[in-house]
């Protein structure tokens, strides 16, 4: 099945193979004829993103999701594939034209007033034009590359007959490459659907201009025409700006811009659950006035509210530089279900990470808060997971990427840029609010409402209780999962006692009896008896040497 797929695919495969060959690279080659000869390994982290450059735009956009999971991959190759950006020239805009006539189904001179023919920005799935409405309005078209889904069906049912591949392999299944590549492909499928972006878009523009953190005028996210947007064509409000890190930035305090950025991104990730996962350089425009500008919603993640509370715990717990706390937080974090087609993992020692979580903190005991780099510390955590084999939500590795890039463009506005000290009063807002609630006094008298019922409950439930008690019809259930191997091996011990016991037994009978007596009526009960416990015998020791207890 899984090399019927490759056939399918026979010409973008030799294709594959000639690029990682090229690179140097025998990977591929021995992966796809299941070469034995060794373990496959992943080239140096450099080649690996040289190949998925070289392999375009569906293997570009596939290192940009690897490079959000810390969890997976170690930090060199995260850095190498964090700076993976798609280097494609526009297509012609005959070939657009034709595609967004389609998409609207009327004449473009009904829509517009004025289309600009140049793009002003391109990618690896869409490039965008500048038009203006005829109301006067001026808008962003982001239109997607004609013939780009036959291009991206192809190459998304390559990648998934190679994760098949490769899930045979130990590297496969630690990591569950098959889950991984059928998570890319959906995400990549949604993506070519513009309006799941505009859905996003509309979304967290609601949520921010709700925030009582910041002033919603000063964080702008573009206005959806929904009128002209459709699966492959998404027209925005355009901004007039420049890129945050590139523009001029003399009429506006840096570290006043840094605070609304780091007030944004945290009510997304710890109130929203619902947060913009790519804030790059490039997706942040300055438009004056210390206002800015949050572009591309393509790439969104969710939290439950669940992790929410786990990670905001993590958080502090990692501000306060606490490894058991962060052990202990991360194991509730940890997904409850092995990787497909890999055995049931053994449970991770608390006391193991958390010795683990030491290690990597003390390099940080004699730094000052202000000297924290808290988003390599977060990704650290998460890489030290996957040294423990604990595997964590996809969504996490989101999170951290967004705050690694959110630390890296404010420690350029201002360099003495301290993110948790930004955030530590933030974090105590968030747990008041969870305290008391968006209105105190009916949480308080709901809570007071609670003590009562229970307090008049308690007593006709402890007599309840030591009556049961006293009569002894009382049973109690306790199962702990921890000995649920110790008491199978206990009771395989106790049967291969028996059966020695037995088997000694069987054998003393028939010496007794082949010694007492010589008649030949009972001298063939001495033969069974010898037989029965040769065969017993003989039985009881492949068992043992078929469960591998004899082995140094």
């Amino acid at each position: 099945m899984v090399f019927a797929r490759l056939a399918q695919s026979g010409a973008r495969q030799a294709e594959i193979l000639e690029v990682v060959l090229r690179h140097g690279w025998d990977y591929m080659r021995r992966l796809l004829s299941l070469g034995k000869a060794e373990e496959p390994q992943l080239p140096p982290p450099m080649v690996l993103r040289n190949i998925l450059v070289d392999l375009g735009p569906v293997y570009v956009k596939l290192g940009q999701l690897l490079s959000t999971r810390p969890d997976l991959l170690p930090r060199e190759y995260i850095e190498a594939l964090s700076t993976l950006q798609s280097n494609v020239p526009p297509v012609p805009w005959k070939a657009v034209e034709i595609l967004l006539r389609q998409q609207l189904q009327k004449p473009l001179e009904q829509v517009f007033s004025s289309l600009d023919t140049e793009a002003v920005a391109a990618g690896s799935i869409a490039q965008v034009h500048r038009a203006r409405l005829l109301s006067g309005e001026l808008v962003a078209l982001k239109i997607q590359r004609p013939g780009l889904e036959a291009v991206v069906e192809q190459d998304t049912r390559l990648i998934r007959g190679i994760a098949e591949l490769v899930a045979q392999t130990e590297l496969g299944r630690l990591t569950d490459v098959v889950a991984l590549a059928d998570e890319f492909c959906r995400a990549l499928q949604a993506e070519l659907d513009f309006t799941q972006e505009a859905r996003h878009t509309e979304q967290l523009r609601q949520h921010l201009q709700a925030s009582r953190w910041f002033d919603p005028a000063q964080l702008v996210v573009p206005r959806v025409y929904w009128a002209l947007t459709t699966p492959k064509v998404l027209t925005l409000e355009w901004i007039e700006g420049k890129p945050l890190l590139e523009a001029d930035r003399s009429d506006a305090d840096p570290q006043q811009i840094a605070r609304l950025l780091t007030r944004a991104f945290f009510q997304q990730i710890c109130l929203d659950g619902y947060f913009h996962a790519d804030p790059h350089p490039g997706n942040l425009f300055y438009l004056g006035s210390g206002r800015v500008a949050l572009l591309d919603c393509g790439m969104i993640g969710r939290l439950d509210p669940r992790t929410q509370q786990i990670v905001l715990e993590l958080i502090l717990a990692i501000v306060s530089l606490d490894a058991q706390r962060c052990a202990e937080l991360t194991l509730e974090l940890a997904l409850p279900e092995s990787p497909r087609g890999s055995p049931r993992d053994p449970a991770v020692s608390l006391a193991q990470l958390q010795r683990e979580y030491e290690r990597l903190l003390r390099q940080y005991y004699t730094l000052s808060v202000a000297e924290l780099d808290f988003s390599e510390l977060f990704s650290e955590i998460l890489q030290a997971a996957r040294r423990n084999q604990i595997r964590i939500p996809g969504n996490l590795g989101l999170c951290a990427k967004a705050l690694a890039n959110l630390e890296g463009i404010a420690r350029q506005l201002t360099p003495d840029y301290n993110l948790p000290e930004q955030i530590r009063p933030l974090m105590a807002d968030v747990f008041r609010q969870q305290l008391l609630g968006d209105a105190p006094l009916p949480s308080l008298l709901r809570t007071a409402l609670d003590l009562k019922n229970l307090s008049l409950q308690s007593p006709r439930q402890l007599e309840v209780l030591l009556s049961r008690i006293t009569s002894e019809t009382q049973r109690w259930n306790l199962t702990v999962q921890e000995l649920e191997g110790l008491r199978t091996s206990l009771d395989q011990s106790a049967n291969r006692l028996s059966y020695s016991i037995l088997v000694g037994s069987l054998i003393i009978g028939a010496a007794i009896i082949s010694a007492q007596t010589q008649r030949f009526q009972v001298f063939w009960l001495s033969e069974l008896l010898f037989g029965a416990a040769s065969l017993l015998g003989l039985w009881l020791i492949l068992s043992i040497l078929r469960s591998g207890r004899l082995r140094g």
